[in-house]
């Protein structure tokens, strides 16, 4: 009889444990650019692990997901693949300042199929892209909003080649969807980052664009107003610890 009591109350205990440690459980809402998409599920699962809080991600273009957040969206945290879209937030107040920090870098690659005979060549601003893309089209993100585009148009506008080449955009809604166009074939090249040609074994990489063709690749992350929840910061600090700065340069990210 003393050991059945004895085992109701252990019983009794580790249920308590669980349901105390579940009330302190907190979800953490990331908005994130669609090309942190690997990078990113793979610290969430750690961070998940360690903490118990669990990570709700939502991958899109960061033009999108900064559009959400405007709207009142359920975003905590917001990780964007440019400096343009964090300062349309700052700009109406709906990031915290003091949370704000910019972690990333990447660089931006002409890709085609695997079984493509394009082969890789040297890209500068004298490259004729328009030409190499035939009668094709170039899958990358709308020109107009999402970063990757912006970055690409910028590259074709310094290069005095954007007239040629704007008609030929094969306009998609994030960068992922672009690398997807390449993937099944459907153009014969597209532009994305370097970092998602190489979790795609259906491309390669033909050409990089030089830095100095377009802006800086920055990832700027912060927090929402209103949302700044011990686990959403908490959150943060694990983007800057060096187990996930070594995750983020292994899928082919600059790191600051």
């Amino acid at each position: 009889m003393l050991i059945k009591r004895l085992l109701g109350a252990a019983a009794g205990f580790a249920l308590s444990l669980a349901v105390t440690a579940g009330a302190h459980a907190e979800d953490v809402v990331v908005f994130a650019a669609a090309s942190l998409t690997n990078a990113l599920n793979e610290i969430n699962e750690g961070f998940t692990a360690r903490t118990g809080n669990k990570v709700v991600p939502s991958y899109a273009a960061s033009s999108a997901l900064a559009k959400q957040v405007e709207q009142g969206g359920p975003g905590q945290v917001f990780a964007s693949a440019d400096l343009s879209w964090m300062d349309y937030l700052a700009s109406k107040k709906l990031i915290s300042p003091d949370t704000r920090f910019n972690l990333l870098g990447n660089t931006l690659v002409l890709i085609a199929p695997l079984e493509s005979r394009q082969a890789k060549i040297e890209l500068t601003a004298k490259t004729d892209i328009a030409a190499l893309a035939g009668d094709g089209r170039i899958a990358t993100g709308n020109p107009d909003a999402v970063p990757v585009g912006l970055y690409f148009k910028q590259a074709m506008e310094r290069a005095g080649q954007w007239g040629k080449v704007g008609p030929k955009i094969a306009a998609t809604d994030s960068v992922r969807a672009a690398l997807a166009f390449v993937e099944r074939g459907e153009v014969p090249l597209g532009v994305v980052y370097a970092t998602d040609a190489a979790v795609s074994k259906k491309v390669k990489v033909v050409g990089v664009f030089p830095d100095t063709m377009h802006d800086p690749i920055i990832y700027p992350f912060a927090l929402i107003v209103g949302k700044e929840s011990a686990a959403a910061r908490a959150y943060l600090d694990t983007l800057r610890a060096p187990e996930a700065k070594g995750v983020f340069a292994k899928y082919g990210f600059k790191v600051n």
